[in-house]
C-alpha cells in the first residue's frame, strides 16, 4: 500500500485542539512535500498547509495561521498538523498527500500523489 495512513480526528469542543497524524509508507520520486487539505460538508475544498521534506519549511492557509502548524518525525515518515483555537468552521474531512509542492512569493501550490483515506473533525460550538 502505497497511500498514506491517517489516524486521529473525532469531535473536538470549540477552542479546543487536536493533532492528525499522516504516515507515511512511500513517496514518489517528484515529491517534495506533505500537504493537508480538508473538505467540508458543502463540498467546499482547501488546502490547509504542507512541509517541505528536506528542508522543514512549512506553510500554512490563510484561514489556519496561527492557529494550525504541521511537523515531521526526522525518518520523515509521519508528518503531523497540529490544530489549535478550533472553531465550528473547521469542520471538515481532512487528507492529507504526499505532494509536488512550490511556495513562490507567499503563493503554495501542491500537486498531490499519494492521498491518506482522510479522517473526519468536528468541532462542535
Amino acid at each position: 500500500v502505497v497511500e498514506p495512513v491517517q489516524s486521529g480526528g473525532g469531535s473536538v469542543p470549540a477552542g479546543g485542539l487536536m493533532t492528525l497524524s499522516c504516515s507515511i509508507s512511500e513517496y514518489a520520486a517528484r515529491d517534495n512535500c506533505v500537504a493537508w487539505f480538508r473538505r467540508t460538508s458543502s463540498g467546499a475544498h482547501e488546502g490547509v498547509g504542507g512541509i517541505f521534506t528536506e528542508s522543514g519549511d512549512t506553510y500554512t492557509a490563510d484561514s489556519v495561521q496561527g492557529r494550525f502548524s504541521i511537523t515531521q518525525d526526522g525518518a520523515k515518515k509521519t508528518a503531523y498538523l497540529h490544530m489549535n483555537l478550533l472553531q465550528p468552521e473547521d469542520t471538515a474531512m481532512y487528507y492529507c498527500a504526499t505532494s509536488y509542492c512550490t511556495l513562490e512569493d507567499g503563493v503554495a501550490r501542491a500537486s498531490p500523489t499519494y492521498w491518506g483515506q482522510g479522517t473526519q473533525v468536528t468541532v462542535a460550538s
